[in-house]
């Protein structure tokens, strides 16, 4: 069953940590400088089983302003906040930056726990929550529980433990849905067992054997153990603190702030599009390009905020944005970011992943506003018509898509399935389920129509364009499945025709002009005369030497198409009544004496070697002889 995550936030020093040991008798702060200092630096965890039969896993995240990196790495994925503020000093700067980062990565329920009660006096802390529920009126917390408790004292525990059973024993324990990702918060290795990372699994869930992808990094490994607050666990879902062992991975090259998924399920990228919202707490306005400090999931990566409709924001403002990434990240539709600044850094900001694989946009583009409300506003065939369209000639498979979208298996096959059937949505590779949008396709067929068109136009004396050469001119098209896809597709409408390996505009005749004419009918006469003394290629344009001798092939070839020259080789050429006669006299030479040989041939038409074996082998061809050996005899239907 789904388990259930607590998260501490709050001011350095106002008793999260102690407050966890008080409920579970669990110390989370386990590094010596943690314990010699006094201060949480790193993230804890404990556990803590309640009335309603649930185990709440906890996260104990430090305070102080130096590790606030940190303190996002464990609120990415928690549930429930128990958010502290000791009653000593009420609302600090901390106080005021954890809560935004709550905010900003979407948590919705929690209590507030007023710390160190045994160390102020009633009217003091009668004062403190009167300031706590006016700090938090507006927010989700405003209707929170507000306990006082002593850490030192156990005065108040029992009513945080009831109000945590309250609100877990409400709490929506179905799957997350999607497949599994785990965001990594710690890592480290044990002899004999090799690497293991931890985190909070934040959807799906996952078994022992299973395979995983380490992203964005690629590692592949395979689980050989996993473990739920130190018990060993055939499987694990979202919800749960998780250690995982792997097998097959490098523990030096696992980064905090991956993220270990199923394979096939994150793409990495630079750019993702997203909605910002810049805190009224900020001072100054936040200009174009500001280089800040980007928190997803438990990665923290440098990178820059492009406004996508304006050269800076005002504070208490929200904006459409890009993020540029200094390091490739991974995140699906809807999670969540926090935005700190460079330097130095605070927390300006945040908001939702809208698309975690953005084409890189122009500013001041009305097409942008339009993206955006597809992202807000828009059906599921909007969203999906959308991504493709940014995809292009490239198209996405059902995998990446899948991946853009947030949505997975058979749920995106069911929202596939409308677009598919009309036609909006082209399936190129039904294996893959590789598609383009429906307007990209038209796009491409399009330009491949007017391709053709323009070779007839450049080309008027040529049946066709070859197809290898109509191939070579789409260079937005890299695949030669698509391209025969599009070509095959286009010959089924009639708006192409296919002659072998030539494709032609329906209805384009090869027309002569006037002195083309004239040179066509002066070469038939001369290659009918020719008989079988016909000249090579170089000879026949010496013969007409005062026309071009592009014209004269592309005359020669057009004497071809319509039948009234044979081509036996790239040199040599035929007018065909030549040889529809040479075929009579050697099936009646072959019917005569049962074969004929190389020398015989000679004899029957008088040609030398270079004309008669390229004659013999084109009868081969045409399947009017068939040689054995030095001999050839008459095919089967010719006797």
């Amino acid at each position: 069953m789904r388990e259930i995550v607590l998260g501490t936030a709050g001011h350095v020093d106002h008793g999260k940590t102690s407050l966890v040991k008080a409920l579970t008798g669990i110390d989370t702060d386990r590094l010596k400088e943690e314990k010699a200092r006094g201060i949480t630096i790193e993230l804890g965890f404990a556990f803590l089983d309640l009335p309603c039969g649930h185990r709440l896993g906890i996260v104990d995240v430090p305070g102080h302003e130096k590790f606030v990196r940190n303190m996002v790495a464990g609120v990415a994925g928690i549930d429930i906040l128990a958010f502290v503020i000791a009653a000593d000093e009420g609302i600090m700067p901390q106080t005021r930056e954890h809560f935004e980062i709550c905010r900003l990565l979407g948590v919705e329920r929690g209590i507030i726990v007023l710390t160190k009660k045994d160390m102020v006096e009633p009217e003091w802390l009668e004062m403190v929550e009167d300031e706590v529920r006016d700090y938090f009126k507006g927010s989700f917390l405003e209707e929170a529980p507000l306990l006082a408790v002593s850490s030192v004292t156990g005065e108040g525990l029992d009513e945080v433990k009831v109000a945590l059973d309250r609100l877990v024993a409400a709490s929506d324990f179905s799957e997350a849905y999607g497949p599994f990702r785990l965001p990594v918060d710690r890592i480290f290795s044990i002899k004999g067992f090799g690497a293991v990372v931890t985190g909070t699994s934040i959807s799906g869930r996952i078994g022992l054997g299973d395979e995983i992808t380490i992203y964005p990094g690629g590692q592949q490994g395979r689980i050989r153990g996993i473990q739920v607050h130190a018990d060993d666990v055939q499987e694990v879902e979202a919800g749960h603190r998780t250690a995982i062992n792997i097998q097959g991975v490098d523990k030096d090259l696992i980064h905090r702030g991956e993220v270990v998924a199923k394979p096939g399920t994150l793409q990495s990228s630079y750019i993702m599009d997203a909605e910002f919202i810049y805190l009224s707490a900020n001072e100054k306005k936040l200009k174009n390009r500001t280089r800040v400090r980007i928190h997803l999931g438990t990665a923290e990566i440098i990178g820059r905020i492009v406004l996508l409709d304006g050269d800076e924001i005002i504070p208490g403002s929200t904006a459409n944005v890009q993020l540029l990434f200094e390091e490739p990240a991974c995140a699906w539709p809807n999670d969540h970011y926090v935005i700190r600044s460079y330097s130095p850094v605070f927390t300006i900001g945040g908001g939702r992943i809208l698309n975690g694989r953005a084409a890189k946009k122009k500013r001041f583009r009305e097409s942008n506003k339009e993206v955006f409300r597809v992202y807000h506003e828009g059906s599921v065939e909007e969203l999906i018509l959308l991504h493709l369209t940014e995809a292009g000639a490239v198209g996405l498979t059902g995998e990446e898509l899948a991946v853009q979208m947030g949505i997975f298996g058979k749920k995106l096959k069911k929202v596939l399935a409308g677009p598919i059937s009309a036609r909006k949505v082209i399936v190129v590779d039904s294996d893959k389920q590789w598609m383009l949008g429906a307007e990209v396709f038209g796009g491409l067929q399009d330009w491949l129509c007017d391709t053709v068109a323009a070779y007839h136009q450049a080309n008027p004396l040529k049946l066709g364009m070859p197809m290898e050469e109509l191939r070579s001119q789409m260079t937005r098209v890299e695949s030669q499945k698509l391209f025969q896809f599009m070509t095959n597709d286009l010959v089924r409408k009639a708006r192409l025709t296919q002659d072998e390996a030539v494709v032609k505009i329906p209805g384009h005749e090869v027309a002569l002009a006037e002195d083309s004419g004239k040179l066509r009918a002066d070469m038939e006469s001369f290659y009918l005369e020719a008989g079988l003394a016909v000249p090579t290629i170089k000879e026949l344009y010496a013969k007409f030497s005062s026309n071009s001798p592009k014209l004269v092939k592309e005359i020669l070839e057009v004497m071809v198409q319509d039948s009234l020259a044979v081509k036996i080789n790239e040199d040599l050429y035929f007018h065909t009544e030549t040889l529809v006669k040479l075929e009579s006299d050697l099936v009646k030479r072959i019917k005569d004496n049962g074969d004929i040989d190389a020398q015989g041939f000679k004899e029957l038409t008088g040609l030398s070697r270079k004309f008669s074996i390229p004659l013999l082998e084109y009868f081969d061809r045409i399947k009017v002889t068939l040689r054995i050996g030095d001999k050839r005899i008459l095919r089967e239907r010719r006797k």
